[in-house]
């Protein structure tokens, strides 16, 4: 029996990772310096992971930006709008496909499944496919020298690669095959080549629901694929069960790896009645790669019984149930949580001993590990047991709701006539979505509160100059509904959380959202509770300072939920409904300072989605009506927006239109307009924002290409509905940047008016 993990956090401890990276799109360190940084901190992880005592290291986890960009490249598979750049060095095409360059747009960004990591989406114009160079071979090279042994390669395979490839229409579908499985071959023999000895295929795709021609395609590469090929090869898929289990677990490759904590269910009926090939390993993820949770060390160990009396012949070995980049690196130096509920937590380094603490029970070796199991059945019972989560006002607060709670008085025709008369909004207004720059002055204003450097009124007081300043920009700038730039703001989740009873926060906790973007995801621990006002002080404080409407803006239940840790103990729905009553406290207190636009964003409402759709429904109808909770409560003359970016919307129109916002801003530069054509199909009822330029990139957008969006849009968009905004917040570029484009963009918005 052997432990590995399917991924370890590539950031670091420390998020070295973006220091490293950012100081290299800065110019700050030259490419050799990059690399050879980079280089030091792979094997830094991977020392990590031996000293842990994993069995097998693994590589290919790394990554210099994202994993599916890293295959794309590798292939040659670069959109021909790139061409035109001038190549300063082998990574100039890679970062320009990441975060747009010069004139040119970054490919499209969405969501890797049901989870809070965005990846870059390969497009396929009909390109001749070539493997260029193999950086997994230079990755297993580095492990050989650096520890005498010779790790495991994993890679995203080729279905999960061909079925999130844009482009690729029905007269290109059999090409685009053939040339993936020619390039896929092709590394593959040069992986074996290179001393590989052990190649894991990563294919998250076989736990959707898979049509008969998914499955013969699945068949189709990986017969020709593997063809030849002497290495041992494992097919890995977690999230979720493998779908179509009898016939998928015949592929031909020498190990499957199993997600048992997503997909226990399902996946052990499956190995109950069609068994487990005896020529293959199972690879068991039996410890959740996506919680922080402590696992139940007793309880996996009877799972792992149970999987053996399934699977009596074939080897078992023990791994995570994916990939650890969606967790911190370690708990240790957490000091600022309390300790029932520190003790109770496992991050990446935790549970790699937890991998190797049953690995030890199994193999009777309890000696060394029978206080470590009476330690963790300790914890995670005080944790239950502990006051807050025990506020029996909070349980009868939502036992009550009735479903009157969840609804407004009148329809959005009534309301959006009401509202057009209140608010006397010109057409086709213009606002952003909420943030403004978070300059290195704020920043540092921040650090130096937070360390009591300075008193809290001088840190207020900074914010409220920052915060007028951007009043004055706006107005200059000519944007109709203004907003107070969520100066006071980290995170759009910490901040609420660091304000409502049942939160903790972490110190170092970060995980990767996208690029070098991290996130330090609260933990949601106890029952939720709405204290005292958390935003109505700053905003109307911005409100008294012009004449234009300025937006409250919250982040919703939602969102709060899927970009947490979520306790365990209790039903996700019945903790996004604790969140959205919450929130209802924080409309109606917003609304009676005179604040007549609320923003609820909801930017992960679709990212908790289910993998199978016989589960959609159940999560659809709770997180709706989390949504209604929270926004149902207000006046027919209060406007609601809600925002949300970077995820496949064309089947998920309907359920946005039954949040019954107001008015819902979503993404449409990055995906190049594609929503448009979803709403000339589907026409939308609302009130609704194009975001017209891409935001995470640092490219100032023209007038022009902002234009010729907003010419498409209102094709299918009523004039009454239609407003103008960038695709997300701005805190992460630049005032320089923010002021230009926004410039642009409201001149876009008056050729649109001279047209008219």
């Amino acid at each position: 029996m052997k432990t590995a993990v399917i991924g370890y956090p590539y950031i670091g401890q420390n998020r070295e990772w973006k220091r490293i990276t950012e100081a290299f799109w800065k110019e700050q360190l030259s490419l050799e310096c990059y690399e050879q940084e980079m280089k030091n901190l792979r094997l830094a992880q991977l020392h990590q992971q031996q000293n842990l005592g994993l069995d097998v290291l693994t590589v290919g986890d790394f990554t210099y930006y994202d994993r599916m960009l890293d295959l794309a490249i590798m292939f040659n598979m670069i959109p021909s709008r790139y061409d035109r750049l001038s190549l300063k060095h082998q990574l100039t095409a890679y970062f320009a496909m990441a975060r747009g360059a010069e004139n040119v747009v970054a490919c499209e960004m969405t969501k890797w499944f049901n989870t809070n990591y965005h990846y870059i989406v390969p497009e396929y114009e009909g390109q001749q496919l070539t493997l260029q160079h193999n950086v997994y071979a230079q990755y297993i090279q580095e492990a050989i020298e650096a520890f005498g042994m010779t790790p495991r390669v994993t890679i995203i395979g080729p279905f999960t690669f061909y079925k999130l490839t844009k482009g690729v229409g029905q007269e290109q579908k059999q090409h685009y095959i053939q040339q993936l499985v020619k390039v896929y071959k092709e590394l593959l023999q040069s992986l074996e080549a290179s001393g590989a000895t052990s190649i894991q295929l990563e294919e998250p795709s076989l736990t959707k629901d898979l049509t008969s021609e998914d499955i013969a395609l699945v068949q189709h590469f990986y017969h020709q694929i593997l063809k030849g090929l002497t290495v041992e090869s494992i097919c890995t898929t977690y999230f979720e069960a493998l779908s179509n289990y009898e016939t998928m677990i015949n592929l031909p490759v020498d190990g499957f790896g199993l997600d048992f904590v997503h997909g226990k269910n399902e996946n052990l009926a499956a190995l109950k009645k069609f068994g487990f090939p005896k020529d293959k390993v199972l690879y068991a993820g039996i410890i959740n790669g996506r919680d922080i949770w402590r696992a139940e060390l007793q309880k996996q160990l009877a799972l792992v019984a149970e999987i053996r009396s399934y699977v009596p012949f074939s080897p078992i070995h023990l791994q995570t149930s994916c990939s650890l980049q969606h967790v911190p690196v370690t708990t240790a130096g957490e000091n600022g949580i309390v300790p029932e509920l520190l003790n109770a937590l496992a991050f990446a380094n935790e549970k790699i001993t937890e991998l190797q603490m049953i690995k030890g029970k199994i193999l009777q070796q309890e000696v060394l590990h029978i206080q470590a199991f009476l330690d963790s059945e300790k914890a995670i019972r005080t944790l239950a047991l502990h006051e807050s989560r025990k506020k029996k006002a909070v349980h009868a607060q939502v036992n009550a709701l009735t479903p009157e709670a969840f609804k407004r008085t009148d329809n959005y025709g009534k309301r959006s006539k009401l509202q057009r008369a209140f608010l006397q909004l010109p057409d086709y207004p213009t606002t952003t979505i909420g943030s403004f720059p978070q300059s290195a002055q704020v920043k540092k204003n921040r650090r130096l509160w937070r360390k009591g450097e300075i008193t809290t009124t001088e840190y207020e007081a900074f914010n409220a100059n920052e915060t007028a300043r951007w009043i004055t920009i706006q107005e200059q700038l000519g944007l109709d509904v203004l907003v107070h730039g969520e100066f006071e703001r980290t995170d759009m989740v910490e901040f609420f959380g660091e304000k409502l009873n049942g939160f903790a926060f972490t110190t170092n906790g970060w995980v990767v959202s996208y690029g070098s973007r991290c996130v330090k995801p609260p933990i949601i621990y106890g029952d939720v509770e709405w204290i005292e006002p958390m935003t109505v002080k700053e905003v109307s404080a911005a409100q008294s300072l012009t004449e234009k409407p300025v937006k409250g803006m919250l982040t919703g239940p939602v969102t709060i939920l899927n970009w947490s840790f979520v306790r365990n103990d209790l039903a996700r729905s019945e903790v996004a409904y604790q969140i959205g009553l919450a929130l209802r406290e924080e409309v109606r207190a917003l609304e009676n300072a005179g604040i007549n636009i609320i923003q609820v964003d909801e930017p992960a409402l679709k990212e908790g989605l289910p993998i199978r759709k016989s589960l959609h429904k159940a999560y659809i109808d709770a997180s709706v009506n989390a949504f209604k909770l929270a926004t149902s409560g207000v006046r027919e003359t209060t406007q609601i927006h809600t925002h949300m970016c970077y995820c496949e919307f064309n089947d998920f129109i309907d359920v946005i239109e039954s949040l019954d916002a107001d008015v819902i801003s979503i993404e449409t530069s990055r995906s190049h307009g594609e929503l448009i054509k979803v709403l000339k199909e589907t026409p939308y009822k609302l009130g609704i924002g194009l975001g017209v330029y891409d935001i995470h990139s640092p490219r100032i957008p023209t007038v022009e290409e902002m234009a010729a969006i907003i010419e498409k849009g209102k094709k299918v968009i009523a004039k009454e509905q239609f407003w103008i905004n960038p695709d997300c917040g701005l805190k992460t570029r630049t005032e320089q940047e923010t002021i230009a484009s926004l410039k642009n963009m409201v001149a876009a918005k008056e050729r649109l008016k001279q047209l008219n």
